[in-house]
């Protein structure tokens, strides 16, 4: 997410932590490379200014150069303003959606074709079920492409909402009415409506979703942007702001190769809010934004409280307690209990997932290693447990070079994998009997040895 410029503004943040203190030529030298930083990633110009000026004022002023660390404060400072930047001085419930109204709350969809607009109604969906316990409508006012009728279906039958049908016929006010009006009969929270997309900007599909907007006065007007087009974002935003009271933005792939500077231009262009953000394909790579932590992501410190959240949703709580009573009880750490873990782990987005959230000096520890190489080998090991037998599962030391040899066939893999496989089982168990014995520290340090991929 946003390699580029995080790689760039980790190396100025960590020159800028080192100055024992700053002068007028070393700081003009470090907002220097600040700045390139963001041009480079496509920040607009006028919100690059605006930045920079926020900054100088500030690192020149009491607050940094009367600190005992004028650099750390410094760092502060930056950190501060690329928060503002993505919104932070909107307040903390300025990213919230509004369902201050009269159920259901009616959440409209705008933007360019191609930018994702229809599978992120589809997680936005799933994230309202899920995450807010909202019982969600979706509907889709997109008459021109009846893939994207179909597609909308799909996607939502697969969050498990429900799904308001249309046709190519129908007209999109009166798509957007009929579905309200259903909403309404069978007690939905929440009505989400898709709208037809374009491949440019054009009279007529603004004059047609302002038309819908008017029909139905949706409490939140969500404009969906594709962090990938640089400049073309901006653009595209401001005559979308100019058309519809925008109440918020939402970017998607932002876990593209992008330079991402549309997630740092887009609040500044419009003045709205960036509410969501895409960070994968899947269903559920929808995140409510932060701009605070994504300033710090950005910087290179990382979001610890993501990746807890992360855990949070990717964890049975249950499953693990039960697994922590077990050993406690002198019960074993068998094979189920193992492939449970590489489980739990795929759930929380695999390898890279999370080493995108831990702070900059983790990943470069991290940076020799081969992340898609090391979630294929988890694959592979939930592959060979999954050719073993149940009794094989509760007690591994059966399994002989007999057994080990119709594992590997099964698993389409060969015996050294196998072989491989049970040596990271028999770490994980030693790991766990020092658990037991409240070893906690020395489990720790033999984690790394168990992060295939990352020795």
């Amino acid at each position: 997410m946003l390699d580029n410029l995080t790689q760039r503004l980790a190396k100025v943040v960590k020159t800028m932590r080192g100055a024992a203190r700053l002068t007028e030529a070393n700081t003009a030298e470090m907002l220097r490379e600040v700045r390139m930083a963001l041009l480079e990633a496509d920040v607009a110009l006028p919100a690059v200014r605006e930045f920079i000026a926020k900054v100088k004022e500030k690192a020149l002023g009491e607050e940094v150069i009367g600190s005992l660390s004028p650099g750390q404060a410094l760092v502060g400072v930056v950190q501060r303003e690329l928060a503002a930047l993505m919104g932070a001085d909107l307040g903390p419930d300025a990213t919230q959606l509004s369902f201050a109204q009269q159920p259901p709350a009616i959440i409209l969809m705008a933007g360019l074709q191609g930018v994702g607009k229809t599978t992120t109604t589809g997680k936005l969906a799933k994230y309202l079920k899920e995450q807010k316990k909202k019982k969600v409508l979706t509907v889709s006012a997109d008459v021109y492409r009846p893939a994207a009728i179909a597609q909308l279906e799909s996607v939502t039958k697969q969050v498990g909402a429900d799904f308001f049908p249309s046709t190519a016929n129908d007209k999109p006010v009166d798509i957007a009415r009929n579905a309200l009006d259903w909403a309404k009969k069978h007690y939905h929270d929440v009505l989400i409506i898709d709208t037809a997309g374009r491949l440019g900007i054009d009279e007529a599909m603004m004059q047609e979703i302002a038309a819908v907007h008017a029909a139905v006065n949706p409490v939140e007007t969500l404009f969906v942007v594709d962090a990938m087009l640089g400049q073309d974002a901006i653009n595209t935003a401001k005559a979308f702001n100019d058309a519809l009271p925008l109440t918020g933005v939402v970017l998607t792939k932002l876990d593209g190769d992008s330079r991402g500077g549309a997630a740092l231009s887009v609040r500044h262009v419009t003045g709205k809010p960036i509410k969501f953000a895409g960070v994968s394909e899947k269903l559920d790579g929808l995140e409510a934004f932060d701009p605070t932590r994504m300033a710090n992501r950005v910087l290179g410190m990382g979001d610890i409280l993501a990746l807890v959240e992360e855990a949070r949703k990717g964890v049975d709580a249950q499953a693990a307690t039960e697994l922590a009573n077990k050993i406690k009880g002198g019960g074993k750490f068998d094979m189920n209990d193992f492939k449970a873990q590489l489980t739990q782990m795929k759930k929380m987005g695999g390898m890279s997932g999370l080493l995108d959230k831990l702070p900059a000096q983790f990943q470069q520890a991290a940076a020799g290693a081969n992340m898609d190489q090391a979630e294929k080998q988890v694959r592979r090991m939930v592959g060979i447990i999954d050719s073993m037998t149940p009794a094989e599962r509760a007690k591994p030391e059966l399994i002989k070079a007999n057994r080990k040899r119709r594992i590997a066939a099964g698993a389409g893999v060969q015996v050294q994998e196998v072989n491989r496989m049970l040596n990271q089982y028999d770490q994980m168990q030693t790991m766990m009997k020092k658990l037991k014995g409240g070893g906690l520290m020395k489990m720790m340090r033999g984690m790394k040895g168990m992060m295939p991929g990352l020795r």
